[in-house]
C-alpha cells in the first residue's frame, strides 16, 4: 500500500480533473495574533521563547510578552489607534519581532518594508499604505536607512518627534529609530518602551485586544507588481494565524522543537512559516543574525541544538558548500521548510543526507495567500518530497485552469488558482488590481502548475515572466519601467536566466536611442540606491533590436535561450 494514503484520501482530485480540496476535519481558528501569543504564554510562560544570537538577547515567553505590552502601550501613548499603519524597516532584530506583536496587540496594521528597499521604493510603500509611524534600524550593510529617511523628509532636521510634516511623506508623523544615538526629529526605540512602561495598563491592552476581530486587516506586505509599482497584499489575523497553525502541524511541531530562522522577517517565510508557526506550538525561535550568513546559521543549529531549519534553496546550498560545513554537528535537525523559489531536486537530496533533515518539507504559496497552499508531509515518500511541492493544505481549494478558465485534466499544465480562508483581503488602496487578481473568490496566482492523480502539485513555470532570484520575486516589468527612465535607453526587456547560486539571475537587453553610447557600469550606477540590489541586472546586453513575432510581440524565450548558450548555463531540475 502506498505511503501517500497516510494523508486524508479526500485531497486527491476527483473526476480526472485538476481540482483539489483540503481536509476540513479540523475547524479553522478564530484567534487573533494577540490571543495566539497569550495562549503560548499561558502554556509555556517560563520556557525559552526566542534567542537573537547577534544581539545577545534571550527571552522566555513571559519576558517576550512583557516587551510586546510595553511597546503596545508606547504606541498608544503616541496617539496611534486601531487601523493606523506602522511600518517596520529592519533586518532580523528583536525589535522587529516585538513590533510585529505589539502592533497586532492593539489593532495597528503592520507594514513590512523590504530591508533592501531604496529611496524610490521606500517612498512609494510609505505613501501608498499611509504609514503614520515607522520603526527603523539605523542601517544594514550599505543601506543607510536613517539617511534615506532624512533625504525623503529633510524637514526632520527642524522637527520635534511626532510633529513631522514632510512634503514627500505627508502621512508620516513618527520615526522610531533603533539604537541609542539621538537623531533630529526621531524618537528612540528605548524611549518608546519607557513611555510604554510609564503608562502600561494590562487591563487596557487586554480590552483592546478582546475587541479585535480575526477578520481585521493586520498586515500589509508589498509584492512587486507585474505592471510597475509594488502592490500591498493586505492580510488578516484569520489569514496568517490559520496558515501558521497548519504549517506547524504539517511539520509535527511541538514545544520541544527549536527552529533556526535565517529567513527574513519582512517576508511571509519569516513572519508566518517561522514565527507564527512557533508561537502556535510553543516551539523556540533561534535567529542566527541580522541577515543570512551560512556560517552563523550552521553555528546556531549546532550550538542551540535546533530541530528545524528554514531557508530558500540558495541558503541551503550556501550552507552545504561552506568550507567549514563538516565541523558542525547537525544531528539534532529533523525537519524544516525549503521554499521561496523552485527547489533543486539534488539540493533536497543533499539536505536530507548531509544535514539529517529526514522530515524536511517543501512549501508553495504566495504572499497573497498568506502564503502556503501546498506543503509536503513529513511522512511523504522522499521521492515525492524532493520532486513536488506536496499536497493541498486544509480548508483550501485549488484548481488548474486553461486560458479560458476551464479546469484542465489531471497532469495537464494550467494556471494555479487558490480559494479559501488564506486569500488576502486585497491590495491596499487598489481595488482595480485586486479585481484583476481575485475573481469569484479565486486568487489567480500566475503560476503554471500540474496536479497528479494523488493530488501532488508541481510548479512548472509562470504564466507571465516573473523570475525568482534567491527567494526574492522580481517582476521584469517593474525593472523595465525603472530602466526606461535612463535618458539613453530607448527600449529594454528584462528576463531571468539560470544561476547555480540564486536559481535565477536578472538579465536586461537594452536598445539605445539613436547616436547614444552606454556601458554596463552606467546602467548599474543608475540603479544603485534607487532599486533593491536583487533587482539590478547582473547581465546587461546592448542590442540593435529585440526578437519579435510577426505580430510584433517580444520573444523573451528567444533572448533567454541565446543568453543561456552565450554564458554556457545549465537549467537545474526542480520540484
Amino acid at each position: 500500500m502506498s505511503a501517500t494514503l497516510a494523508q486524508p484520501p479526500g485531497i486527491a482530485p476527483r473526476d480526472g480533473l485538476s481540482h483539489v480540496r483540503g481536509d476540513t476535519a479540523a475547524p479553522l481558528s478564530t484567534q487573533t495574533i494577540p490571543a495566539l501569543l497569550a495562549d503560548a504564554v499561558a502554556r509555556f510562560g517560563e520556557r525559552p521563547a526566542v534567542a537573537f544570537r547577534e544581539q545577545g538577547i534571550r527571552w522566555t515567553w513571559r519576558e517576550f510578552a512583557l516587551q510586546v505590552d510595553e511597546m503596545a502601550a508606547g504606541f498608544l501613548a503616541l496617539g496611534l489607534q486601531r487601523g493606523d499603519r506602522v511600518g517596520i524597516w529592519s533586518p532580523n532584530r528583536a525589535e522587529w519581532l516585538v513590533t510585529q506583536f505589539a502592533t497586532a496587540r492593539i489593532g495597528l496594521i503592520l507594514v513590512n518594508i523590504n530591508p533592501a528597499y531604496r529611496l524610490h521604493e521606500l517612498e512609494y510603500a510609505l505613501n501608498v499604505s499611509g504609514c503614520r509611524a515607522i520603526v527603523t534600524a539605523e542601517r544594514l550593510k550599505t543601506s543607510m536607512y536613517l539617511q534615506m529617511l532624512q533625504t525623503l523628509a529633510p524637514e526632520l532636521a527642524h522637527s520635534e518627534p511626532g510633529a513631522l510634516k514632510a512634503a514627500r511623506l505627508p502621512a508620516l508623523q513618527w520615526i522610531i529609530r533603533m539604537g541609542d544615538e539621538a537623531a533630529p526629529g526621531m524618537l528612540n526605540y528605548g524611549a518608546l518602551l519607557e513611555r510604554g512602561r510609564a503608562s502600561l495598563q494590562s487591563r487596557q491592552l487586554d480590552a483592546i485586544s478582546a475587541a479585535l476581530d480575526c477578520h481585521d486587516p493586520i498586515n500589509i506586505q508589498f509584492t512587486s507588481g507585474t505592471t510597475g509599482n509594488p502592490k500591498g497584499a493586505t492580510l488578516t489575523h484569520h489569514n496568517v494565524v490559520n496558515n501558521a497553525r497548519f504549517i506547524a502541524q504539517c511539520m509535527r511541531f511541538t514545544e520541544a522543537d527549536a527552529l533556526c530562522i535565517p529567513v527574513p522577517l519582512y517576508h511571509c517565510f519569516g513572519m508566518v512559516l517561522a514565527v507564527l508557526a512557533c508561537v502556535s506550538t510553543g516551539a523556540r525561535m533561534v535567529f542566527p543574525g541580522e541577515a543570512f550568513e551560512p556560517l552563523a546559521t550552521l553555528q546556531a543549529v549546532a550550538e542551540e541544538r535546533c530541530t528545524a531549519l528554514h531557508g530558500v534553496p540558495t541558503m541551503f546550498i550556501a550552507e552545504l558548500d561552506h568550507p567549514r560545513f563538516a565541523e558542525f554537528d547537525l544531528s539534532s535537525l529533523r525537519t524544516g521548510i525549503m521554499a521561496g523559489s523552485p527547489c533543486p531536486i539534488e539540493t533536497m537530496k543533499r539536505v536530507v543526507a548531509q544535514m539529517h533533515m529526514r522530515e524536511i518539507t517543501i512549501a508553495y504559496g504566495m504572499t497573497e495567500t498568506s502564503p502556503v497552499s501546498f506543503q509536503s508531509s513529513t511522512d511523504d515518500p522522499l521521492e515525492r518530497r524532493v520532486s513536488t511541492v506536496g499536497r493541498i493544505q486544509p480548508h483550501l481549494e485549488v484548481k488548474i485552469v486553461d486560458g479560458d478558465g476551464r479546469v484542465v485534466p489531471v497532469g495537464e499544465k494550467g494556471e494555479l488558482c487558490t480559494k479559501g480562508y488564506a486569500v488576502m483581503q486585497g491590495y491596499w488602496g487598489d481595488p482595480a488590481r485586486t479585481a484583476e487578481a481575485i475573481r469569484d473568490g479565486w486568487m489567480h496566482t500566475g503560476d503554471l502548475a500540474t496536479i497528479d492523480a494523488e493530488g501532488y502539485c508541481n510548479i512548472v513555470g509562470r504564466v507571465k515572466d516573473m523570475l525568482i532570484r534567491g527567494g526574492e520575486n522580481v517582476y521584469p516589468r517593474e525593472v523595465e519601467e525603472f530602466l526606461f527612465r535612463h535618458p539613453k535607453v530607448q527600449s529594454v526587456q528584462v528576463f531571468g536566466v539560470p544561476d547555480p547560486k540564486y536559481v535565477e539571475e536578472v538579465c536586461a537587453w537594452i536598445t539605445l536611442k539613436p547616436g547614444e553610447t552606454c556601458t554596463e557600469a552606467e546602467i548599474r550606477d543608475f540603479c544603485r540606491d534607487q532599486i533593491a540590489h536583487y533587482k539590478v541586472p547582473r547581465y546587461i546586453r546592448f542590442v540593435n533590436e529585440m526578437p519579435m513575432t510577426i505580430t510584433g510581440k517580444v520573444q523573451k524565450f528567444v533572448m533567454r535561450e541565446k543568453m543561456i548558450e552565450e554564458l554556457g548555463l545549465s537549467v537545474a531540475k526542480t520540484a
